[in-house]
Protein backbone atom coordinates (compact mmCIF):
# COMPACT_ATOMS: atom_id res chain seq x y z
CA UNK A 1 0.00 0.00 0.00
CA UNK A 2 1.49 3.24 -1.27
CA UNK A 3 2.57 5.55 1.96
CA UNK A 4 1.21 9.23 2.59
CA UNK A 5 2.44 12.03 1.42
CA UNK A 6 3.24 15.24 3.09
CA UNK A 7 3.72 18.18 1.46
CA UNK A 8 4.64 21.91 2.03
CA UNK A 9 6.35 25.01 0.86
CA UNK A 10 8.11 28.41 2.13
CA UNK A 11 9.68 27.13 5.23
CA UNK A 12 10.97 30.66 4.58
CA UNK A 13 13.75 31.18 7.44
CA UNK A 14 11.19 30.32 10.04
CA UNK A 15 13.30 28.01 12.46
CA UNK A 16 9.42 27.21 14.72
CA UNK A 17 7.40 26.21 12.11
CA UNK A 18 9.55 24.40 9.79
CA UNK A 19 10.65 22.47 13.29
CA UNK A 20 6.40 22.11 13.83
CA UNK A 21 5.47 20.37 10.42
CA UNK A 22 8.58 17.99 10.64
CA UNK A 23 6.84 17.07 14.25
CA UNK A 24 3.83 16.81 12.24
CA UNK A 25 5.16 14.15 9.53
CA UNK A 26 7.32 11.94 12.66
CA UNK A 27 3.74 11.87 14.59
CA UNK A 28 1.47 10.88 11.15
CA UNK A 29 4.53 8.22 10.69
CA UNK A 30 5.43 9.49 7.34
CA UNK A 31 9.34 9.13 6.54
CA UNK A 32 11.41 11.69 4.67
CA UNK A 33 11.46 10.20 1.76
CA UNK A 34 7.22 10.43 1.80
CA UNK A 35 8.09 14.41 2.45
CA UNK A 36 8.12 16.80 -0.58
CA UNK A 37 8.70 20.75 0.16
CA UNK A 38 7.64 22.90 -2.55
CA UNK A 39 11.15 25.36 -2.24
CA UNK A 40 12.06 28.65 -0.77
CA UNK A 41 13.27 27.31 2.10
CA UNK A 42 15.11 30.15 3.18
CA UNK A 43 13.05 34.02 2.93
CA UNK A 44 11.99 36.71 5.47
CA UNK A 45 12.59 34.98 9.28
CA UNK A 46 14.94 35.18 11.18
CA UNK A 47 17.01 31.35 10.97
CA UNK A 48 17.78 31.22 7.67
CA UNK A 49 20.96 28.99 8.61
CA UNK A 50 19.46 26.59 11.15
CA UNK A 51 16.42 26.23 8.83
CA UNK A 52 18.82 25.40 5.73
CA UNK A 53 20.60 22.86 8.39
CA UNK A 54 17.28 21.14 9.64
CA UNK A 55 16.26 20.89 6.10
CA UNK A 56 19.57 19.09 5.45
CA UNK A 57 19.44 16.68 8.17
CA UNK A 58 15.82 15.98 7.97
CA UNK A 59 16.62 13.98 4.40
CA UNK A 60 12.94 15.56 3.22
CA UNK A 61 12.66 15.91 -0.54
CA UNK A 62 13.15 19.11 -1.68
CA UNK A 63 12.19 21.51 -4.78
CA UNK A 64 14.79 24.42 -5.76
CA UNK A 65 12.74 27.91 -5.04
CA UNK A 66 13.67 31.04 -6.62
CA UNK A 67 15.48 31.79 -3.30
CA UNK A 68 17.38 29.06 -3.87
CA UNK A 69 18.45 29.23 -7.08
CA UNK A 70 19.37 33.23 -6.28
CA UNK A 71 21.19 32.43 -3.57
CA UNK A 72 23.32 29.66 -4.77
CA UNK A 73 24.15 32.14 -7.88
CA UNK A 74 24.86 34.95 -5.30
CA UNK A 75 22.85 36.98 -6.70
CA UNK A 76 21.20 41.15 -5.69
CA UNK A 77 17.74 39.79 -4.92
CA UNK A 78 15.95 36.74 -4.51
CA UNK A 79 14.74 37.01 -8.02
CA UNK A 80 10.45 37.43 -7.43
CA UNK A 81 10.05 39.98 -10.40
CA UNK A 82 8.62 42.14 -7.36
CA UNK A 83 8.17 46.05 -9.54
CA UNK A 84 11.54 48.23 -8.56
CA UNK A 85 10.65 50.61 -6.03
CA UNK A 86 7.92 48.42 -4.82
CA UNK A 87 6.83 47.73 -0.72
CA UNK A 88 7.50 43.89 -1.82
CA UNK A 89 10.70 44.73 -3.58
CA UNK A 90 12.15 47.14 -0.53
CA UNK A 91 10.91 44.86 2.25
CA UNK A 92 12.66 41.60 0.34
CA UNK A 93 16.14 43.25 -0.14
CA UNK A 94 16.18 43.32 3.95
CA UNK A 95 15.81 40.08 4.29
CA UNK A 96 17.44 39.01 1.38
CA UNK A 97 20.80 40.42 2.51
CA UNK A 98 20.37 39.07 5.81
CA UNK A 99 20.42 35.82 4.09
CA UNK A 100 22.95 36.19 2.11
CA UNK A 101 25.21 37.04 5.18
CA UNK A 102 24.03 33.92 7.26
CA UNK A 103 24.91 31.22 4.26
CA UNK A 104 28.35 29.71 3.71
CA UNK A 105 29.57 28.30 0.34
CA UNK A 106 28.76 25.05 1.34
CA UNK A 107 24.54 25.88 1.64
CA UNK A 108 24.84 27.57 -1.60
CA UNK A 109 26.21 24.68 -3.17
CA UNK A 110 23.72 22.61 -1.76
CA UNK A 111 21.11 24.48 -3.15
CA UNK A 112 22.21 24.57 -6.73
CA UNK A 113 22.25 21.00 -6.78
CA UNK A 114 18.72 21.21 -5.70
CA UNK A 115 16.16 19.87 -8.65
CA UNK A 116 13.80 22.26 -10.48
CA UNK A 117 10.85 19.59 -10.67
CA UNK A 118 10.19 16.48 -8.74
CA UNK A 119 8.19 13.65 -9.92
CA UNK A 120 6.49 11.82 -7.04
CA UNK A 121 3.94 8.67 -7.39
CA UNK A 122 0.71 7.83 -5.17
CA UNK A 123 -2.34 5.57 -5.87
CA UNK A 124 -0.87 5.05 -9.57
CA UNK A 125 -0.79 8.51 -9.94
CA UNK A 126 2.39 10.62 -10.82
CA UNK A 127 2.22 14.07 -9.93
CA UNK A 128 5.20 16.75 -10.46
CA UNK A 129 6.20 19.14 -7.63
CA UNK A 130 7.57 22.71 -8.70
CA UNK A 131 8.28 26.06 -7.15
CA UNK A 132 6.43 28.57 -9.28
CA UNK A 133 5.88 26.87 -12.47
CA UNK A 134 7.29 23.95 -14.90
CA UNK A 135 8.69 26.65 -17.13
CA UNK A 136 9.31 29.21 -14.80
CA UNK A 137 10.64 29.11 -11.06
CA UNK A 138 9.13 32.51 -10.24
CA UNK A 139 5.67 32.75 -11.56
CA UNK A 140 3.32 33.02 -9.35
CA UNK A 141 0.23 30.48 -10.31
CA UNK A 142 -2.92 31.29 -7.43
CA UNK A 143 -6.34 29.78 -7.25
CA UNK A 144 -7.60 32.44 -9.98
CA UNK A 145 -4.84 31.97 -12.23
CA UNK A 146 -6.57 31.22 -15.68
CA UNK A 147 -7.37 26.91 -15.95
CA UNK A 148 -5.73 27.16 -19.39
CA UNK A 149 -2.50 28.45 -17.87
CA UNK A 150 -2.23 25.78 -15.28
CA UNK A 151 -3.58 23.02 -17.66
CA UNK A 152 -0.38 23.77 -19.82
CA UNK A 153 2.02 22.81 -17.09
CA UNK A 154 -0.18 19.28 -16.39
CA UNK A 155 0.17 18.73 -20.04
CA UNK A 156 4.14 19.35 -20.44
CA UNK A 157 4.92 17.66 -17.32
CA UNK A 158 3.11 14.40 -18.74
CA UNK A 159 1.67 14.25 -15.27
CA UNK A 160 -1.82 13.55 -13.50
CA UNK A 161 -0.89 16.48 -11.60
CA UNK A 162 1.48 19.81 -10.21
CA UNK A 163 2.08 20.26 -6.85
CA UNK A 164 2.98 24.08 -6.63
CA UNK A 165 4.44 26.50 -4.27
CA UNK A 166 5.73 30.17 -3.87
CA UNK A 167 2.41 32.22 -4.36
CA UNK A 168 2.07 31.60 -0.26
CA UNK A 169 -2.04 30.41 -0.51
CA UNK A 170 -3.04 27.17 -0.56
CA UNK A 171 -5.41 25.78 -3.01
CA UNK A 172 -6.59 22.69 -4.27
CA UNK A 173 -8.04 22.19 -8.03
CA UNK A 174 -9.66 20.02 -10.82
CA UNK A 175 -7.71 20.99 -14.40
CA UNK A 176 -9.58 19.40 -16.85
CA UNK A 177 -8.96 15.18 -15.75
CA UNK A 178 -5.71 17.19 -14.10
CA UNK A 179 -4.95 18.41 -11.04
CA UNK A 180 -2.95 21.43 -9.64
CA UNK A 181 -2.25 21.42 -5.80
CA UNK A 182 -0.90 24.15 -3.51
CA UNK A 183 -0.06 22.86 -0.10
CA UNK A 184 0.49 26.57 1.34
CA UNK A 185 3.66 27.57 3.65
CA UNK A 186 4.78 26.99 6.70
CA UNK A 187 7.26 30.02 6.95
CA UNK A 188 4.09 33.23 6.32
CA UNK A 189 0.50 32.94 7.34
CA UNK A 190 -2.22 32.58 4.75
CA UNK A 191 -2.58 36.21 4.42
CA UNK A 192 -6.19 34.74 6.17
CA UNK A 193 -6.12 37.01 9.90
CA UNK A 194 -4.87 34.05 11.76
CA UNK A 195 -1.27 33.43 12.42
CA UNK A 196 -1.61 29.60 11.40
CA UNK A 197 0.70 28.25 8.30
CA UNK A 198 -0.44 25.08 6.17
CA UNK A 199 0.64 22.11 4.75
CA UNK A 200 -1.62 19.00 3.07
CA UNK A 201 -1.35 15.33 3.50
CA UNK A 202 -2.26 13.40 0.64
CA UNK A 203 -3.40 9.94 0.94
CA UNK A 204 -4.29 7.38 -1.26
CA UNK A 205 -8.26 6.97 -1.87
CA UNK A 206 -10.89 3.92 -1.79
CA UNK A 207 -11.11 3.32 -5.89
CA UNK A 208 -8.22 2.82 -7.91
CA UNK A 209 -6.50 6.20 -9.16
CA UNK A 210 -7.87 8.29 -6.44
CA UNK A 211 -6.27 10.54 -3.76
CA UNK A 212 -7.80 12.40 -0.54
CA UNK A 213 -6.01 15.65 0.13
CA UNK A 214 -6.43 17.17 3.31
CA UNK A 215 -5.62 20.64 3.65
CA UNK A 216 -4.33 21.40 7.51
CA UNK A 217 -3.42 24.26 9.11
CA UNK A 218 -0.57 24.27 11.57
CA UNK A 219 -0.06 25.97 15.22
CA UNK A 220 3.57 26.64 16.15
CA UNK A 221 5.36 29.40 18.53
CA UNK A 222 4.68 31.90 15.99
CA UNK A 223 6.42 34.71 19.32
CA UNK A 224 9.49 33.00 18.78
CA UNK A 225 9.75 33.13 15.52
CA UNK A 226 9.15 37.03 15.33
CA UNK A 227 11.12 36.71 18.23
CA UNK A 228 14.00 36.00 16.08
CA UNK A 229 13.31 38.39 13.67
CA UNK A 230 13.20 41.28 15.77
CA UNK A 231 16.43 39.85 17.05
CA UNK A 232 17.97 40.17 13.27
CA UNK A 233 16.71 43.24 12.59
CA UNK A 234 14.13 42.59 9.81
CA UNK A 235 11.23 44.64 9.18
CA UNK A 236 8.45 44.97 10.86
CA UNK A 237 5.47 44.56 8.49
CA UNK A 238 6.57 40.70 7.76
CA UNK A 239 7.30 40.31 11.66
CA UNK A 240 3.98 41.35 12.72
CA UNK A 241 2.51 39.33 9.95
CA UNK A 242 3.60 36.56 11.95
CA UNK A 243 0.89 37.23 14.54
CA UNK A 244 -2.04 39.28 12.57
CA UNK A 245 -1.97 36.59 10.12
CA UNK A 246 -2.20 39.49 7.24
CA UNK A 247 0.82 39.95 4.89
CA UNK A 248 1.98 43.60 5.01
CA UNK A 249 1.06 44.56 1.60
CA UNK A 250 -1.01 42.57 -1.12
CA UNK A 251 1.05 43.76 -4.28
CA UNK A 252 1.51 40.29 -5.62
CA UNK A 253 -2.23 39.41 -5.24
CA UNK A 254 -4.68 39.42 -8.32
CA UNK A 255 -7.53 40.94 -7.42
CA UNK A 256 -9.55 37.77 -6.42
CA UNK A 257 -7.09 36.79 -3.98
CA UNK A 258 -6.84 40.48 -2.51
CA UNK A 259 -10.39 40.49 -1.83
CA UNK A 260 -10.28 37.39 0.25
CA UNK A 261 -7.50 39.24 2.40
CA UNK A 262 -8.30 38.36 6.50
CA UNK A 263 -11.00 35.72 5.67
CA UNK A 264 -10.47 32.25 7.55
CA UNK A 265 -9.37 29.02 5.93
CA UNK A 266 -10.82 26.53 7.31
CA UNK A 267 -9.32 23.10 6.69
CA UNK A 268 -10.92 20.30 4.38
CA UNK A 269 -10.31 17.48 3.02
CA UNK A 270 -11.14 16.84 -0.69
CA UNK A 271 -11.13 13.54 -3.21
CA UNK A 272 -10.13 13.46 -6.38
CA UNK A 273 -9.52 10.71 -8.94
CA UNK A 274 -8.72 10.69 -13.03
CA UNK A 275 -12.16 9.87 -13.60
CA UNK A 276 -14.22 12.44 -10.88
CA UNK A 277 -13.04 15.88 -10.04
CA UNK A 278 -12.90 17.64 -6.62
CA UNK A 279 -14.55 20.61 -5.30
CA UNK A 280 -12.07 23.77 -4.93
CA UNK A 281 -10.71 24.53 -2.52
CA UNK A 282 -11.08 27.05 -1.02
CA UNK A 283 -13.97 27.80 -2.49
CA UNK A 284 -14.20 30.36 -5.46
CA UNK A 285 -16.79 32.54 -6.01
CA UNK A 286 -18.20 30.90 -9.04
CA UNK A 287 -17.85 32.77 -12.68
CA UNK A 288 -21.78 32.77 -13.45
CA UNK A 289 -22.79 32.96 -17.68
CA UNK A 290 -24.19 36.77 -18.22
CA UNK A 291 -27.68 36.80 -17.65
CA UNK A 292 -29.55 36.38 -20.89
CA UNK A 293 -31.51 39.18 -20.15
CA UNK A 294 -28.76 41.71 -20.08
CA UNK A 295 -27.41 44.35 -22.49
CA UNK A 296 -30.24 43.88 -24.87
CA UNK A 297 -32.49 47.09 -24.49
CA UNK A 298 -29.81 50.38 -25.98
CA UNK A 299 -31.13 52.99 -23.02
CA UNK A 300 -32.72 50.49 -20.34
CA UNK A 301 -30.61 47.53 -18.43
CA UNK A 302 -32.33 44.63 -17.47
CA UNK A 303 -33.07 46.16 -13.90
CA UNK A 304 -34.95 49.11 -15.16
CA UNK A 305 -32.09 51.78 -14.67
CA UNK A 306 -31.09 54.28 -17.63
CA UNK A 307 -28.39 52.51 -19.22
CA UNK A 308 -25.52 55.13 -19.50
CA UNK A 309 -24.00 56.80 -23.01
CA UNK A 310 -21.12 58.52 -24.51
CA UNK A 311 -20.79 61.47 -26.47
CA UNK A 312 -17.95 62.21 -28.43
CA UNK A 313 -16.44 65.14 -27.18
CA UNK A 314 -14.01 65.14 -29.69
CA UNK A 315 -12.65 62.93 -32.53
CA UNK A 316 -9.11 63.00 -31.14
CA UNK A 317 -8.37 59.17 -32.49
CA UNK A 318 -9.60 57.77 -36.04
CA UNK A 319 -9.08 54.07 -36.34
CA UNK A 320 -8.33 52.19 -39.63
CA UNK A 321 -9.23 48.10 -39.59
CA UNK A 322 -7.47 47.25 -42.44
CA UNK A 323 -9.53 44.19 -42.74
CA UNK A 324 -9.16 41.03 -40.34
CA UNK A 325 -6.96 38.41 -42.51
CA UNK A 326 -4.36 38.02 -40.52
CA UNK A 327 -1.37 35.12 -40.55
CA UNK A 328 -1.93 34.23 -36.95
CA UNK A 329 -4.99 32.21 -35.19
CA UNK A 330 -4.76 33.36 -31.60
CA UNK A 331 -6.81 31.68 -28.90
CA UNK A 332 -8.62 34.54 -28.00
CA UNK A 333 -8.52 37.09 -30.44
CA UNK A 334 -10.81 40.07 -29.43
CA UNK A 335 -11.90 40.49 -33.32
CA UNK A 336 -11.37 36.70 -34.02
CA UNK A 337 -9.40 37.60 -37.09
CA UNK A 338 -7.20 34.50 -38.72
CA UNK A 339 -5.69 33.09 -42.12
CA UNK A 340 -8.94 32.86 -43.04
CA UNK A 341 -11.75 35.60 -41.91
CA UNK A 342 -12.51 38.13 -44.15
CA UNK A 343 -15.48 39.75 -42.70
CA UNK A 344 -13.93 43.13 -42.89
CA UNK A 345 -12.30 43.35 -46.50
CA UNK A 346 -9.35 45.32 -47.07
CA UNK A 347 -9.69 48.87 -46.94
CA UNK A 348 -8.19 50.90 -49.81
CA UNK A 349 -5.87 53.88 -49.63
CA UNK A 350 -8.27 56.06 -51.77
CA UNK A 351 -11.09 55.14 -48.97
CA UNK A 352 -8.65 56.00 -46.26
CA UNK A 353 -8.25 58.75 -47.84
CA UNK A 354 -12.45 60.12 -47.96
CA UNK A 355 -12.33 59.94 -44.15
CA UNK A 356 -9.16 62.45 -43.94
CA UNK A 357 -10.72 65.00 -45.92
CA UNK A 358 -13.69 65.32 -44.01
CA UNK A 359 -11.48 65.67 -40.95
CA UNK A 360 -9.75 68.64 -42.87
CA UNK A 361 -13.15 69.41 -44.57
CA UNK A 362 -14.64 69.77 -41.37
CA UNK A 363 -11.98 70.81 -39.14
CA UNK A 364 -11.70 67.69 -36.91
CA UNK A 365 -9.40 67.90 -34.20
CA UNK A 366 -7.70 64.10 -34.55
CA UNK A 367 -4.21 63.73 -34.24
CA UNK A 368 -3.82 59.81 -34.42
CA UNK A 369 -5.08 57.41 -36.52
CA UNK A 370 -4.17 54.40 -36.00
CA UNK A 371 -4.39 51.25 -38.11
CA UNK A 372 -5.24 47.39 -36.94
CA UNK A 373 -6.76 44.35 -37.91
CA UNK A 374 -6.43 41.44 -38.49
CA UNK A 375 -2.41 42.18 -39.46
CA UNK A 376 -2.50 45.71 -40.70
CA UNK A 377 0.55 44.54 -42.84
CA UNK A 378 -1.58 41.79 -44.68
CA UNK A 379 -3.08 45.01 -46.59
CA UNK A 380 -0.86 45.38 -49.49
CA UNK A 381 -1.88 49.18 -49.12
CA UNK A 382 -1.08 49.79 -45.67
CA UNK A 383 2.24 52.08 -47.11
CA UNK A 384 0.60 54.37 -49.24
CA UNK A 385 -2.38 54.80 -46.33
CA UNK A 386 0.81 55.37 -43.91
CA UNK A 387 1.87 58.17 -46.30
CA UNK A 388 -1.55 59.76 -46.73
CA UNK A 389 -1.62 60.00 -43.23
CA UNK A 390 1.82 61.36 -42.29
CA UNK A 391 1.59 63.52 -44.93
CA UNK A 392 -0.89 65.25 -43.54
CA UNK A 393 0.59 66.02 -40.37
CA UNK A 394 -1.43 63.02 -38.41
CA UNK A 395 0.55 60.65 -35.83
CA UNK A 396 0.01 57.42 -37.17
CA UNK A 397 0.14 54.22 -34.91
CA UNK A 398 0.37 50.52 -36.50
CA UNK A 399 -0.76 47.79 -34.17
CA UNK A 400 1.20 44.33 -35.62
CA UNK A 401 2.61 41.05 -34.19
CA UNK A 402 5.77 42.18 -36.15
CA UNK A 403 6.30 38.70 -37.40
CA UNK A 404 6.73 37.94 -41.68
CA UNK A 405 4.45 40.01 -43.14
CA UNK A 406 5.91 43.18 -41.61
CA UNK A 407 9.40 42.24 -43.10
CA UNK A 408 8.28 42.17 -46.58
CA UNK A 409 7.70 46.41 -45.85
CA UNK A 410 10.72 46.92 -44.71
CA UNK A 411 12.04 49.15 -46.97
CA UNK A 412 9.05 51.00 -47.29
CA UNK A 413 9.19 51.40 -43.48
CA UNK A 414 12.42 52.99 -44.29
CA UNK A 415 11.34 55.69 -46.22
CA UNK A 416 8.55 56.63 -44.22
CA UNK A 417 10.76 56.80 -41.20
CA UNK A 418 13.14 59.23 -43.24
CA UNK A 419 10.12 61.11 -44.32
CA UNK A 420 8.44 61.37 -41.10
CA UNK A 421 10.89 60.28 -38.39
CA UNK A 422 9.20 59.80 -34.90
CA UNK A 423 5.24 60.17 -35.90
CA UNK A 424 5.30 57.05 -36.85
CA UNK A 425 4.65 54.38 -33.94
CA UNK A 426 4.19 50.75 -34.29
CA UNK A 427 2.91 48.89 -31.17
CA UNK A 428 4.03 45.04 -30.97
CA UNK A 429 2.13 42.33 -29.53
CA UNK A 430 3.41 40.61 -27.11
CA UNK A 431 0.67 38.85 -24.78
CA UNK A 432 3.10 37.51 -22.03
CA UNK A 433 6.62 38.47 -21.48
CA UNK A 434 7.60 34.34 -21.28
CA UNK A 435 7.36 32.62 -24.63
CA UNK A 436 5.80 29.64 -23.30
CA UNK A 437 2.75 32.17 -22.33
CA UNK A 438 3.17 34.06 -25.51
CA UNK A 439 2.88 30.63 -27.53
CA UNK A 440 -0.51 29.32 -25.75
CA UNK A 441 -2.16 32.17 -27.01
CA UNK A 442 -0.38 32.56 -30.71
CA UNK A 443 0.59 28.95 -31.39
CA UNK A 444 4.09 27.50 -31.86
CA UNK A 445 6.83 29.54 -32.84
CA UNK A 446 5.56 32.61 -32.64
CA UNK A 447 7.82 34.10 -29.93
CA UNK A 448 11.07 34.45 -31.67
CA UNK A 449 9.68 36.21 -34.67
CA UNK A 450 8.03 38.71 -32.60
CA UNK A 451 11.27 39.18 -31.22
CA UNK A 452 13.19 39.65 -34.23
CA UNK A 453 10.43 41.85 -35.59
CA UNK A 454 10.87 44.19 -32.18
CA UNK A 455 14.27 43.89 -32.54
CA UNK A 456 14.44 45.16 -36.06
CA UNK A 457 12.23 48.13 -35.40
CA UNK A 458 14.56 49.16 -32.74
CA UNK A 459 17.54 48.29 -34.58
CA UNK A 460 16.64 50.95 -37.10
CA UNK A 461 15.25 53.83 -34.85
CA UNK A 462 11.51 53.31 -35.35
CA UNK A 463 9.05 54.48 -32.34
CA UNK A 464 8.17 51.34 -30.92
CA UNK A 465 5.71 50.54 -27.84
CA UNK A 466 4.37 46.41 -26.76
CA UNK A 467 0.89 45.42 -26.41
CA UNK A 468 0.35 42.71 -23.98
CA UNK A 469 -2.51 41.58 -21.73
CA UNK A 470 -3.76 40.42 -18.26
CA UNK A 471 -4.95 37.01 -19.07
CA UNK A 472 -2.05 35.30 -17.19
CA UNK A 473 -3.80 36.35 -14.62
CA UNK A 474 -0.88 38.40 -12.35
CA UNK A 475 -1.32 40.77 -11.12
CA UNK A 476 -0.61 44.55 -13.10
CA UNK A 477 2.81 45.60 -10.61
CA UNK A 478 4.13 41.35 -11.39
CA UNK A 479 3.07 41.99 -14.94
CA UNK A 480 5.10 44.75 -15.76
CA UNK A 481 8.09 43.99 -13.86
CA UNK A 482 8.21 40.45 -15.87
CA UNK A 483 7.90 42.81 -19.03
CA UNK A 484 10.22 45.11 -18.44
CA UNK A 485 12.99 42.54 -17.36
CA UNK A 486 11.92 40.89 -20.78
CA UNK A 487 12.10 43.87 -22.61
CA UNK A 488 15.29 45.39 -21.07
CA UNK A 489 17.17 45.54 -24.06
CA UNK A 490 15.18 47.89 -25.78
CA UNK A 491 13.96 51.66 -25.13
CA UNK A 492 10.57 50.63 -23.46
CA UNK A 493 9.39 52.10 -20.04
CA UNK A 494 7.56 49.37 -18.85
CA UNK A 495 5.66 51.40 -16.51
CA UNK A 496 4.35 53.79 -18.88
CA UNK A 497 1.08 52.73 -19.67
CA UNK A 498 1.15 54.52 -23.36
CA UNK A 499 4.80 52.60 -24.15
CA UNK A 500 3.78 49.16 -22.68
CA UNK A 501 -0.15 48.70 -22.82
CA UNK A 502 -1.72 45.84 -20.65
CA UNK A 503 -5.34 45.02 -21.81
CA UNK A 504 -8.10 43.77 -19.67
CA UNK A 505 -8.83 40.02 -20.82
CA UNK A 506 -12.54 40.01 -22.26
CA UNK A 507 -15.30 37.27 -22.27
CA UNK A 508 -18.39 38.10 -23.64
CA UNK A 509 -20.35 35.23 -21.53
CA UNK A 510 -19.02 36.35 -18.09
CA UNK A 511 -21.63 37.98 -16.35
CA UNK A 512 -20.34 41.70 -16.04
CA UNK A 513 -22.62 44.45 -14.26
CA UNK A 514 -24.32 46.83 -16.78
CA UNK A 515 -23.07 50.92 -16.40
CA UNK A 516 -25.81 52.60 -15.46
CA UNK A 517 -26.27 56.26 -15.45
CA UNK A 518 -25.15 56.58 -11.75
CA UNK A 519 -22.11 54.39 -11.99
CA UNK A 520 -20.08 57.67 -13.05
CA UNK A 521 -21.20 58.89 -9.68
CA UNK A 522 -20.35 55.42 -7.56
CA UNK A 523 -17.37 54.84 -9.88
CA UNK A 524 -15.72 58.67 -9.69
CA UNK A 525 -15.47 58.38 -13.59
CA UNK A 526 -16.23 60.71 -16.47
CA UNK A 527 -18.09 59.96 -19.57
CA UNK A 528 -15.27 61.83 -21.11
CA UNK A 529 -12.79 58.85 -19.50
CA UNK A 530 -14.20 56.08 -22.23
CA UNK A 531 -12.66 55.55 -25.37
CA UNK A 532 -15.80 56.03 -27.41
CA UNK A 533 -15.83 60.11 -26.56
CA UNK A 534 -12.67 60.30 -28.10
CA UNK A 535 -12.42 57.71 -31.07
CA UNK A 536 -14.27 56.11 -33.59
CA UNK A 537 -13.13 53.29 -36.30
CA UNK A 538 -13.85 52.76 -40.04
CA UNK A 539 -14.29 49.17 -41.07
CA UNK A 540 -15.13 47.72 -45.06
CA UNK A 541 -17.32 44.61 -43.88
CA UNK A 542 -17.32 42.30 -47.01
CA UNK A 543 -19.37 42.54 -50.10
CA UNK A 544 -20.12 46.40 -48.68
CA UNK A 545 -20.05 49.14 -51.38
CA UNK A 546 -17.88 51.42 -49.55
CA UNK A 547 -16.95 51.65 -45.36
CA UNK A 548 -18.61 52.36 -42.50
CA UNK A 549 -17.92 54.29 -39.02
CA UNK A 550 -18.19 52.35 -35.76
CA UNK A 551 -18.36 53.28 -32.02
CA UNK A 552 -15.28 50.84 -31.06
CA UNK A 553 -11.88 48.99 -32.55
CA UNK A 554 -13.50 45.88 -29.72
CA UNK A 555 -17.07 45.77 -31.48
CA UNK A 556 -16.71 45.65 -35.26
CA UNK A 557 -19.65 43.18 -36.27
CA UNK A 558 -22.02 44.35 -33.79
CA UNK A 559 -24.67 46.33 -36.26
CA UNK A 560 -25.84 48.38 -33.22
CA UNK A 561 -22.27 49.97 -33.29
CA UNK A 562 -22.67 51.02 -36.73
CA UNK A 563 -22.93 54.12 -36.74
CA UNK A 564 -23.14 55.49 -40.40
CA UNK A 565 -20.79 55.94 -43.68
CA UNK A 566 -19.13 59.13 -42.46
CA UNK A 567 -17.60 60.55 -39.18
CA UNK A 568 -20.94 63.25 -39.46
CA UNK A 569 -23.11 60.46 -39.02
CA UNK A 570 -21.32 58.98 -36.32
CA UNK A 571 -20.55 61.76 -34.18
CA UNK A 572 -23.92 60.78 -31.79
CA UNK A 573 -23.84 59.60 -28.68
CA UNK A 574 -22.68 55.54 -28.00
CA UNK A 575 -25.24 53.48 -25.49
CA UNK A 576 -23.00 51.18 -23.54
CA UNK A 577 -24.94 48.28 -24.11
CA UNK A 578 -22.43 45.47 -24.62
CA UNK A 579 -20.09 43.36 -21.85
CA UNK A 580 -16.78 44.87 -23.38
CA UNK A 581 -17.71 48.16 -22.33
CA UNK A 582 -17.50 47.57 -18.85
CA UNK A 583 -15.10 44.98 -18.85
CA UNK A 584 -12.92 46.70 -20.85
CA UNK A 585 -13.17 50.38 -20.93
CA UNK A 586 -15.45 51.29 -17.88
CA UNK A 587 -13.93 48.91 -15.34
CA UNK A 588 -11.21 48.01 -16.98
CA UNK A 589 -9.71 51.64 -17.80
CA UNK A 590 -8.21 50.38 -21.03
CA UNK A 591 -8.01 52.41 -24.20
CA UNK A 592 -6.60 51.08 -27.46
CA UNK A 593 -5.15 54.91 -27.98
CA UNK A 594 -3.85 54.42 -24.56
CA UNK A 595 -4.59 58.14 -24.03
Amino acid sequence: MDAPLLLFGGPYSNLQATEAVLAEARRRHIPPHRIVCTGDVVAYGGDPKACVDLIRRSGIQIVMGNCEEQLAADADDCGCGFAPGSECDRLSAAWFTFARSELDADDRAWMATLPRSLPVEIAGLRLVAVHGSLGEISRFVFASTPTRIKALDVTLAGADGIIGGHCGLPFTQSIGDGLWHNPGVVGMPANDGTPRVWYSVIEPGPEPRSIAIEHNALEYDHEAAASAMRRAGLPEGYTNALSSGLWPNCDVLPPSEAKLKGRSLSQRTLHWSKSRSCQEWPAAAQQATAPTDKFKDPCITAQGDRRATVSLTALETLWINTGTLCNLSCSSCYIESTPRNDRLSYITASEVRCFLDEIERDRLPTRLVGFTGGEPFMNPELPEMLDAVLARGFEALVLTNAMKPIRRYERALLDLKAKFGRRLTLRVSLDHYTQSLHELERGPNTWQPALDGLSWLFDNGFRTHVAGRRYSGEADAIVRAGYARQLAAYDIDAQDPGELVIFPEMDATADVPEITEACWGVLSKSPADVMCATSRMVVKRRDASRPAVVACTLLPYDPQFELGASLAEASGQVSLNHPHCAKFCVLGDASCSAK
